[in-house]
């Protein structure tokens, strides 16, 4: 876990000493007792020495590939919803024989204000700083890796990079995504990240559209990643309140969908890397949590084994895997 928190990890505000870094293997890990507390230092290492345990697959096998995933939650998350959150997920996808690899939770101090635009989004900007240093920390990392593998094929990277990002989790991405694309001056870099998954994303629905007034943002986040998959559902009552009190009907990305497929962007933005699955056909009629229900459900979270392993969604859709079963 790499934690923004006050208060030692718990906190509701931003940490003003700056980002700490934990390790655990004790459960429940809502307790923060059951919680590590380690050096930045250690803490690379540690990364580092577990993806070099991944098996080494050839090109043609890259779907077999692991991950180091990133886990942006949403908003309202305490530090104990925010790690129950993140071990369960993780029993999903991340434990057993079928592991996708190591799931890293970076847990920021996100509240809920629904009625308020501003409160909400000043406060996951500034959380988003941080984020950004963790994603700038790694471009430097991945560019130091890529130079050792021109020298060296035998110390190439085994595991692909992603990030999934919850509700306005997405928005956080967003901003820090831009700011790392900025940093780094619009880097001509192998993306970044190989797969992000936006699963009920709080953000714009025309966030990827020429002239959008976040197209900026959601240019250095087509530029920074291989494949961005946005999954969706009209169903989601929570982004219909988003979108009808703090955006003046400005829909959510979570509950449209792409306004258009692909996004609009110029000719220079690279597009056809975004696309979006509705979900709505995976949740039962009597789900009461739509907008969480994504890492409930068996259907959406196959889903999500299968756009992180990298499926072509031509394949996904053949195999229908980006269909649930009809509910009444």
């Amino acid at each position: 876990m790499i934690n923004s928190r006050s208060q030692g990890g718990v906190g509701p505000d931003v940490s003003t000493d700056g980002m700490t870094y934990w390790v655990s293997d004790k459960q429940p890990l809502n307790d923060i007792k059951n919680w590590r507390k380690v050096t930045v230092a250690n803490f690379q290492k540690l990364l580092v020495a577990t993806s070099d345990k991944f098996p080494k697959y050839d090109l043609a096998e890259n779907d077999k590939q692991r991950h180091v995933t990133i886990l942006v939650h949403g908003y309202n998350q305490t530090f104990a919803k925010a790690a129950a959150f993140y071990e369960k997920f993780c029993g999903s996808l991340f434990d057993g024989p079928d592991s996708l690899g190591l799931c890293i939770l970076y847990d920021w101090p996100s509240r809920g204000n629904i009625l308020g635009y501003e409160p909400d989004r000043s406060h996951a900007r500034l959380c988003a700083q941080d984020l950004t240093d963790i994603l700038s920390a790694l471009f430097d990392w991945l560019t130091e890796k890529q130079q050792q593998t021109i020298n060296n094929p035998a110390k190439a990277c085994k595991a692909k990079v992603s990030l999934i990002a919850h509700s306005m989790g997405n928005y956080v991405v967003q901003k820090a995504m831009a700011a790392a694309w900025t940093r780094k001056n619009q880097p001509l870099l192998v993306s970044l990240i190989n797969q992000l998954l936006m699963v009920a994303a709080d953000v714009d629905s025309d966030l990827f559209d020429e002239g959008a007034p976040d197209n900026n943002d959601g240019n250095a986040v087509a530029n920074l990643t291989y494949r961005i998959t946005a999954l969706y559902t009209g169903r989601d009552t929570v982004l219909g309140a988003s979108a009808g009190l703090k955006h003046f009907g400005m829909r959510r990305l979570g509950r449209s969908g792409l306004p258009h497929r692909p996004p609009t962007a110029d000719a220079s933005s690279p597009t056809d890397n975004v696309w979006d699955v509705d979900c709505s056909s995976f949740f039962q009629k009597n789900v009461g949590d739509i907008h969480g229900a994504y890492f409930l459900t068996e259907g959406t979270l196959n889903l999500m084994r299968h756009v992180l392993r990298g499926l072509d969604r031509g394949v996904l859709e053949t195999l229908g895997v980006t269909k649930g079963t009809a509910w009444p």
